[in-house]
């Protein structure tokens, strides 16, 4: 049965793959018994494994592809700033027309004796049109910048990567957590096929009583309130089981939902002891931690970075190429070029920055203090929801325990009461009081089983052993 088929049964009324079919007509209830539900999977069900799903989200969610995406980004945003050490080659060309020639004051009585040795002269120095082509190239040889910016990328990349594991960390936890309520609904529903029919045989008894004039109609009422009680119990968790698949198909990726229905491995709920006694803290491999340990290293890369702005850089720098001077626009023109090339050494040594560097490293420096106190206040945090968490297991599982033993009791001494029933020994209130407070017990036990499970998944998040799940 697919989960789009489910959707469309009429309400009271599950037809076929092993689940009970009621027919409500009147005050007339007719319960026909077929095999429990799901013992064989339909074709179109295929198993799907806790390790499966997750595997699944991570494999199809958007958004964890998305976060993939940016790794990638990251990691060539890195490979390319090696490239930074490498030769940088340009070609260079200008044309230039001098409309005003540059007048410089040159001293001739030095040159010429025939001059007073103070004397001067004004001349004009240049052409009209000049041109220059050539290839220049610079070599980086001391940058610490350089490292530092290489440093830094390649540590966005691991902030980038701790981001990527805390959405599928968390993505895990959703997974896990909607996987076990399915689990669970499943062996819910089975209960509730069991009361239902249990609560449908103590109606049929006292039905039987009342036609005989042997019982009011009110203790009748009461049976039958059971009985309705039952049947919608059983149609709440079979709603709730589809909706808790349809959240499921959607954690992992599923497109075609209303097509696709899958069974969960019921070996699954017998596999992890739901002991708090195995579960030991490991904080180092919660990613949320590991990204705030990241980001407070960055801040002192980033510090590094600007005290690198006050080091001195080094290079060489090359130029071969040539100039022209004409008079008029004639860039061919003979006996008018001349060749021009160097090579010397770039030496830059930075006084003023047009910034406060000290201010700058400051606030980086506190920047690291705070990612710090963040880690000490989530590891903390995570701490005592870890220790809560098993806390908690252990009065449920206490609970559970009690809640068995008296299921096993209050089931017995129905079947008890039904029999002084059927014999006259017992009043119907009795019964009916009996089943009312089964039906409660049943609740409380149910909720106590889904919140051990609840407890249990919250106590590996939050000891960073969530991973022993698809690991």
């Amino acid at each position: 049965m697919s989960v789009n088929s489910l959707f469309k049964c009429p309400a009271k009324q599950v037809i076929n793959n092993g689940i009970i079919c009621f027919l409500i007509k009147g005050s007339s209830f007719m319960a026909l018994t077929v095999p429990m539900i799901l013992p064989v999977p339909a074709i179109s069900q295929n198993l799907l494994t806790l390790n499966q799903a997750i595997n699944n989200g991570f494999l199809n969610r958007k958004n964890i592809q998305a976060g993939k995406s940016d790794q990638a980004i990251r990691r060539l945003q890195t490979e390319a700033l090696y490239k930074k050490y490498w030769p940088q080659v340009s070609v260079e060309y200008t044309y230039l027309y001098n409309p005003i020639l540059q007048t410089s004051i040159l001293p001739i009585g030095i040159f010429n004796s025939s001059y007073p040795p103070d004397a001067t002269m004004s001349l004009q120095f240049g052409t009209a049109w000049s041109q220059t082509a050539g290839l220049t190239v610079t070599q980086p040889l001391f940058d610490l910048s350089i490292r530092q910016d290489i440093n830094e990328a390649k540590l966005q990349e691991r902030i980038a990567a701790a981001s990527q594991a805390q959405s599928e960390y968390d993505l895990a936890s959703t997974i896990a957590q909607t996987y076990i309520e399915i689990s669970l609904q499943e062996s819910k529903i089975k209960s509730a096929v069991a009361d239902t029919n249990r609560t449908f045989i103590s109606y049929k008894l006292l039905q039987d009583k009342f036609v005989e004039k042997r019982l009011l109609k009110s203790d009748l009422n009461k049976s039958l309130i059971n009985h309705n009680n039952a049947v919608q119990q059983f149609t709440d968790d079979l709603s709730g089981l589809i909706e808790d698949k349809v959240y499921l198909l959607f954690l992992t990726g599923e497109t075609a939902i209303e097509k696709s229905d899958f069974i969960t491995d019921t070996s699954f709920l017998k596999q992890y002891k739901l002991t708090s006694s195995g579960i030991h803290p490991a904080p180092e491999a919660i990613p949320e931690l590991q990204q705030l340990e990241l980001q407070a290293q960055l801040t002192g890369i980033q510090a590094k970075l600007e005290q690198a702005k006050r080091l001195p850089t080094l290079g060489m720098k090359g130029f071969l190429g040539a100039n022209q001077y004409t008079d008029k626009f004639d860039p061919a023109a003979a006996n008018s070029w001349f060749g021009l090339s160097y090579v010397g050494i770039d030496l830059k040594f930075p006084i003023l920055f047009g910034e406060n560097v000290h201010k700058n490293i400051q606030v980086l420096r506190l920047n690291a203090i705070q990612y710090k106190q963040q880690k000490e206040d989530k590891s903390a945090r995570y701490a005592k929801d870890a220790f809560t968490s098993k806390l908690k297991m252990d009065r449920v599982l206490m609970q559970l325990k009690t809640q068995e033993e008296n299921l096993a009791l209050s089931m017995e001494s129905i079947e008890i009461t039904r029999a002084r029933v059927t014999e006259g020994q017992e009043s119907a209130s009795t019964l009916n009081l009996d089943e009312a407070s089964l039906q409660s017990l049943r609740a409380e036990y149910e909720m106590n089983k889904r919140q051990l499970w609840i407890n249990w998944l919250d106590c590996l998040k939050a000891s960073g052993q969530l991973n022993i799940l698809w690991k």
